[in-house]
């Protein structure tokens, strides 16, 4: 009879799911994404910014919670990226909160919300170098922006979000390590900077001190050039947006 062989069953690893098609709906919880949210174009609103990153500017944007800050800064960061013409870097630096004014405590927590974000958004020959643990707080955040902007291939682009997030001591040592590297810009600091948050950072220059007490100087960060609010959609954009709706359902 023929001779009967026996072949060995594939072990298989775990299946491949396929995520279930999911119906968009309207966000109201942290940064939109495309495939999930209904959505305008997120740059739309900014239309300003890049002519102040080409000038090499620093500003702020402000906005209340939920307005698309976040949303449009990381569509633009990635857009400035793919276009090869600047090494863009977005940085949520609300994880040194709890440190208060405790510079010590809160610049490593902003120096690793920098590199994590560094290593998901810019290619490795883009990204900022490890900190020099020898470094004092008060001057590390500015030797690896300024070795950042140094070593990279092309001119280097900073958005810190949720800057107010910042207490005391510790926004005081960040702004200030941001303005002494202001003159060094564009080949030994970075060619712009965006600070983002809820209020305009300017408005901090009586709330950090006493007014018994003075900063040294006006603001702790009187290198800006422009303080921009993040417009509200208009009547026609909210249409737009419904529309969206309307048409899936």
């Amino acid at each position: 009879s023929p001779t009967t062989v026996e072949v060995p069953r594939l072990r298989t690893g775990p299946q491949t799911m396929i995520p279930p098609t999911v119906r968009k709906h309207f966000n109201i919880a942290g940064p939109c994404m495309a495939d999930i949210h209904y959505m305008l174009p997120p740059e739309r609103r900014l239309s300003e910014l890049e002519s102040l990153i080409e000038s090499r500017q620093y500003f702020v944007l402000h906005a209340p919670r939920q307005t698309g800050k976040t949303t449009g800064m990381l569509a633009l960061c990635h857009r400035l990226n793919a276009e090869g013409k600047y090494a863009a870097l977005y940085v949520n630096v609300e994880t040194a909160q709890p440190a208060g004014s405790d510079v010590a405590v809160a610049m490593p927590s902003i120096l690793h919300a920098l590199r994590w974000e560094a290593d998901r958004l810019l290619r490795p020959d883009m990204q900022p170098p490890s900190p020099d643990p020898s470094l004092p707080p008060a001057d590390v955040l500015k030797a690896v922006l300024s070795a950042w902007a140094g070593n990279c291939p092309c001119p280097t682009v900073l958005f810190i979000d949720e800057i107010d997030a910042l207490r005391d001591d510790t926004l005081l040592s960040v702004l200030r390590q941001l303005r002494s590297g202001y003159v060094d810009r564009p080949h030994g600091f970075p060619l712009s900077v965006c600070l983002i948050g809820l209020r305009d950072i300017r408005d901090y220059k009586v709330r950090i001190r006493p007014d018994s007490e003075s900063l040294g100087t006006a603001s702790p960060f009187n290198v800006i050039t422009e303080s921009l609010m993040l417009r509200n959609f208009g009547a026609d954009e909210v249409a737009e947006l419904y529309l969206q709706h309307t048409a899936e359902t």
